[in-house]
């Protein structure tokens, strides 16, 4: 004990008399109640010093480099006004601020300098002309006349204001007026509508969301011509005020799931929510299942073909994702190339998606189930051939398949870091040299390789990009239980694992719909009707217009 208090003396003395910058944060004392004082709702003064003022302050302007402020001379019917403008740079569009903003307001014209009343109407009535005269009055006057804009408002409140300017707009302040002008004039770098990467389609629409808001709003309007298709903004997070868009069809969703999801958003209080993954997480029903409950697609059209059937969208400013709920866990295996095939090929392919999700989830556990516990399933040249295979294989065969699966997983998360040119050459690599690598060395079993290369190629297969992460996980539980208990323990999995599913709620829609519990499989089970014969919608929705088309919609056929 001695020799350490010395070592500790001699170490704190030598670190004490070290020169240099010594750089510690101290922890400073804030009171829980400060940032609601400093969101606290303000209006706006009529004094424009005040208001520039308390900008200035808010907007750190001393240090903030791209925040503009234009202070100016308004002139309005001979009259001049002190004002000023607001924006941040790189969020507007500045020549559009030169030429139909500062222009109008600044230079001196004809029209501009008469200090004269307005008629705004005139009508001749028994040849009698009726003339109605309006007083000047200044905030009309900038308001009709000289903000050539077509979207302008009038707001009274500094949040609002702000939170306006954040966005990309710019505000308008006039000494003696206790409101400002919010003006739309965004222009910044976004990207151009492109393909879907993640959801490719051969015959369907090519055109994906983006990061921008009101670019994605815009292909859901184009491609619903309905006037009641609605699209509500709320605002989500403290600090990083961020808007997202709920989109439904009046006439046909339910008004009770429309009330839940706005209700659940209007109730999130974090300060920041920086993508829809974390939106997810912060309104799904059971935040603790590795179950998707929401579906999430980067295609307009499969998000347009939701809406008419009644589901609702949220589209989340920043994220290229929109997310469809509620839903069922058949959804998570419907492909939008589905509605595009004749629906005899969108069947097969739905029933070869559904034999490689058992394939994903229970091949590597029931392979171990039958060569530990249930040999007597094998015919004998094949229980022979798997005998021989690891006769010098020196691991039991559960930490062979656990390595295997482990090797891959790696290899699978190395081919999506590494540069895209890279990727596909890391997977090839990998896949091709350490396989035929651990068979030579006889660190596995060839016919393992196979059996973990069937898993591999079955996973992808899926549509969803969630429910396959779920499988992964759960095909490492089942491969346990196999090794474990056999057949014995593979089955008590699939019933704690379809106790689990039946117990899922979207949105309060069961998540086996429309199989548990029992409805219209008719015309809205896992596989798809003719065309023709898709007349409602699915009846779990309880939408306000349940059918879709008549029972005869091919009239041309009945003539």
């Amino acid at each position: 004990m001695k020799i350490i208090k010395k070592l500790k003396e001699f170490f704190y003395t030598l670190t004490q008399n070290q020169e240099g910058y010594n750089f510690t944060i101290s922890k400073e004392k804030t009171s829980e109640s400060q940032p609601e004082d400093l969101l606290k709702k303000q209006s706006i003064y009529p004094s424009l010093e005040v208001n520039l003022d308390y900008i200035k302050a808010r907007y750190n302007t001393l240090i903030n480099s791209d925040i503009k402020i234009r202070e100016f001379i308004l002139n309005a019917k001979g009259k001049q006004f002190k004002s000023f403008l607001i924006y941040i740079d790189g969020l507007v569009d500045t020549t559009s601020i030169n030429d139909f903003i500062l222009n109008p307001l600044m230079i001196k014209n004809f029209s501009n300098q008469t200090n004269e009343p307005q008629i705004f109407s005139e009508a001749i009535t028994n040849n009698i002309s009726v003339r109605k005269v309006k007083r000047f009055n200044i905030t009309d006057y900038i308001y009709e006349c000289l903000l050539p804009q077509n979207s302008v408002k009038k707001i009274s409140s500094f949040d609002e204001i702000v939170q306006n300017i954040n966005s990309g707009n710019c505000a308008l302040f006039v000494d003696t007026i206790n409101f400002a002008f919010d003006i739309d004039i965004k222009k910044f770098a976004q990207r151009t509508i492109s393909e879907p990467k993640n959801e490719p389609s051969v015959r369907g629409s090519q055109e994906a969301f983006v990061e921008n808001l009101r670019t994605n709003t815009s292909l859901i309007r184009r491609n619903i011509n309905n006037e009641n298709l609605i699209i509500e903004n709320i605002v989500i997070g403290k600090t990083n005020k961020n808007n997202c868009a709920v989109c439904y069809i009046k006439d046909i969703t339910n008004s009770s799931l429309v009330s839940e999801v706005k209700y659940r958003l209007n109730n999130i209080d974090v300060d920041y929510v920086l993508s829809s993954s974390e939106l997810i997480q912060l309104i799904k029903d059971d935040p603790e299942t590795t179950l998707p409950e929401i579906l999430t697609t980067e295609r307009a059209d499969k998000a347009v073909a939701s809406l008419l059937q009644g589901r609702v969208i949220i589209i989340y400013n920043g994220s290229p994702y929109a997310l469809i709920l509620p839903v069922t866990l058949f959804d998570f295996f419907t492909s939008q190339e589905d509605v595009n095939l004749n629906y005899h090929f969108s069947n097969l392919l739905k029933v070869l998606r559904g034999i490689a999700f058992f394939i994903t989830l229970l091949l590597p556990g029931l392979y171990l189930a039958v060569t530990i516990y249930h040999r007597e399933l094998l015919p004998t040249e094949l229980l022979y051939s798997i005998v021989a295979s690891r006769v010098n294989v020196p691991f039991p065969i559960v930490v062979e398949i656990i390595m295997m699966e482990l090797s891959f997983e790696l290899i699978r998360e190395a081919g999506l870091r590494v540069p895209s040119p890279l990727g596909s050459t890391v997977g090839i690599v990998g896949a091709l040299v350490l396989g035929e690598a651990a068979v030579s060395a006889n660190i596995v079993s060839p016919i393992l390789i196979i059996i973990i290369a069937i898993t591999a190629i079955s996973s992808f297969t899926i549509p969803d990009f969630s429910l396959g992460f779920h499988l992964r996980i759960a095909r490492f539980g089942y491969t346990l239980l196999g090794a474990l208990c056999g057949f014995l323990g593979i089955g008590i999995g699939i019933f704690i694992h379809l106790i689990t599913l039946c117990s899922l709620n979207s949105y309060g829609v069961p998540y086996l719909s429309p199989y548990m519990p029992k409805s219209n499989i008719r015309n809205n089970g896992y596989l798809l009707k003719p065309v023709w014969k898709r007349e409602n919608r699915s009846d779990f929705l309880n939408t306000k217009r349940t059918k879709v088309q008549n029972d005869t919609s091919m009239k041309w056929r009945k003539e």
